[in-house]
């Protein structure tokens, strides 16, 4: 396979907003569709892939440069669920240097390496941290090694201020040949205001919902066996959604350059809601009603 076929997918959100159990359940719908795929995690805390190897963590890229001068890159690739190959960038020791760098590091090793090509992959997917565009985790997107971006995020405000961030970003290097966003896959969505308010976000953003992810004790129960709920669940109703975010995602081909909101207008923004949610409460509007 060609370096031009390899689909290379960054996911971003907030910390705790789901987004490590998100990536590893498309990694595994996509390997049960038949791709070859790679999950990359950019977390300092390397527990990205943890689901995909029965709760396990592997050395990370900057753990093993630590111990030694050079590194080959097959030695910091280790298989996880049906087949998929699993990488932990890592990062800095607590309170030294930037949480970035071990993304840096990793993507040059194995660009530098041809891994990708030598694998013959079919996706590799970066599980990136959103909370901060930095320098580090923007690797993905302002190097362009991402061809497509997508944000996990629930419909509280401070999941949606991560991704107007990350819009913001986008923004910004797609005016230097930076990765694109390709939508929002909208996670814990199991009141109807919540899929009201993230759908008016991404309308206002012009981008687009590509799935809708509920909670789920069934992710719980997967996850405390050290499992995806593909793996573990695969008949279960939240299976189907992970399925179906990977089936629209494996579609998916043309991103976009989304319009982030303005702090003020972010602020208005998230007052608006705040005082329709109120009016919804006290029975004042119906859903779906404006005010």
């Amino acid at each position: 396979m060609t370096e031009k076929e390899i689909k290379q997918i960054a996911i971003y959100g907030k910390g705790g907003i789901g987004k490590s159990t998100t990536t590893s359940n498309l990694s595994a719908a996509l390997s049960d569709m038949g791709y070859k795929v790679m999950q990359f995690g950019c977390d300092p805390k390397a527990d990205s892939t943890n689901t995909l190897r029965d709760g396990s963590y592997i050395p990370t890229v900057l753990d093993t440069l630590r111990e030694k001068s050079s590194v080959d890159a097959h030695d910091v690739i280790f298989e996880g669920f049906n087949g998929i190959y699993c990488v932990e960038a890592g990062g800095p020791a607590p309170g030294v240097g930037c949480a970035g760098r071990g993304i840096i590091t990793a993507v040059e090793l194995f660009k530098h390496q041809r891994i990708f090509e030598e694998l013959a992959l079919d996706y590799v997917i970066y599980d990136v941290l959103g909370d901060v565009v930095c320098g580090g985790f923007a690797v993905p997107i302002r190097e362009g090694i991402a061809q497509h971006v997508f944000t996990v995020s629930s419909s509280d405000f401070m999941s949606i201020y991560a991704a107007n961030n990350l819009f913001r970003g986008i923004q910004k290097y797609s005016r230097s040949g930076g990765a694109l966003l390709g939508g929002v896959i909208a996670n814990s969505i199991n009141q109807g205001y919540s899929r009201e308010i993230v759908d008016d976000f991404v309308s206002r953003t012009s981008t687009q919902v590509v799935e809708y992810v509920p909670r789920s004790i069934t992710v719980t129960q997967c996850e405390l066996q050290g499992k995806t709920t593909i793996e573990a669940a695969p008949d279960s109703k939240q299976a189907q959604v992970y399925t179906s975010l990977a089936e629209h995602i494996a579609a998916h081909e043309v991103s976009t350059i989304p319009a982030p909101l303005g702090v003020t207008e972010l602020q208005q923004w998230a007052a608006h809601w705040s005082d329709k949610l109120l009016l919804q409460a006290e029975g004042k509007v119906a859903a779906g009603e404006a005010i």
